[in-house]
């Protein structure tokens, strides 16, 4: 299945270019997830949600609908990632999973200095857990220093079945090799010169590439790292318009989703 959505729904300069006018602030959410497919929570990673909050957001969006989680920074911007395991676990205790079937993705995000260490990153992928109190956990790294386009952190990646989110920026290098159980996009260049955020030849483009990810197959036109992206199996895809022009992301991701329908 292929999921597009947005970061987050509280951002005021959707009130009237996504949300109407009108609609009372405590329902955006509930606005939000019958628009899209799912919603990247990034408050996940500047601190800790309670359980009651997880429970309201799964009860407040449909059945299909589908969160991924930022994990938390105390988790990821540190200097020695493998010795992040009580975060990790903290972070899986404080309620994520009262979000039951719609939790999806959880995104860890790495500090952009961070360099790529073969020994600490295998430390690290290892505390990610697969599965929590009998849920199925789908992890994501997100890396954004250039010493991660190494061959060995392809590798890595692919042995603890870590997916590598695939993130279009003007900031990092794009990496598509297709490493874990889920495909991840984080797309960011959105502009406001344009009423979809991105123009339809590139959603035309972005919708070619999430199929062929979605169907087991590659990118052609996308580089990877260890020389060869596909998957040879399909995977969900999840694919965020995030960050650029941001008062476009909802409209980015509702043109794009028209497109695979």
């Amino acid at each position: 299945m292929i999921r597009v959505g947005i970061g987050g729904w509280v951002f005021k300069p959707w009130r009237g270019t996504f949300y109407p006018p009108d609609l009372a602030q405590a329902r955006e959410l509930e606005y939000a997830s019958r628009k899209l497919t799912t919603i990247e929570i990034n408050g996940t990673f500047y601190r800790t949600q309670t359980p009651a909050s997880f429970r309201k957001w799964a009860d407040e969006t449909p059945d299909d609908f589908v969160f991924s989680l930022k994990a938390p920074r105390a988790a990821t911007h540190r200097r020695v990632l493998a010795e992040a395991g009580e975060s990790i676990e903290r972070f899986f205790r404080s309620g994520v999973l009262e979000l039951g079937r719609k939790l999806g993705p959880i995104l860890w995000q790495l500090h952009p200095a961070k360099k790529f260490d073969a020994d600490d990153m295998a430390g690290f992928l290892a505390l990610l857990p697969h599965r929590v109190a009998g849920s199925a956990i789908a992890n994501v790294i997100e890396v954004r220093h250039a010493s991660f386009q190494d061959a060995a952190f392809i590798e890595l990646a692919r042995k603890h079945a870590v997916a590598i989110a695939l993130v279009e920026s003007d900031k990092h290098a794009l990496i598509a090799d297709v490493t874990g159980e889920v495909v991840y996009m984080r797309l960011q260049r959105t502009s406001d010169e344009v009423e979809t955020g991105y123009s339809r030849q590139m959603l035309d483009i972005w919708a070619r590439r999430a199929r062929a990810f979605a169907e087991g197959g590659a990118a052609d036109d996308l580089p990877a790292v260890a020389g060869k992206a596909s998957a040879k199996r399909k995977q969900d895809v999840f694919i965020y318009m995030i960050s650029g022009a941001k008062v476009r992301a909802p409209a980015a991701a509702m043109a794009l989703m028209e497109r695979l329908k």
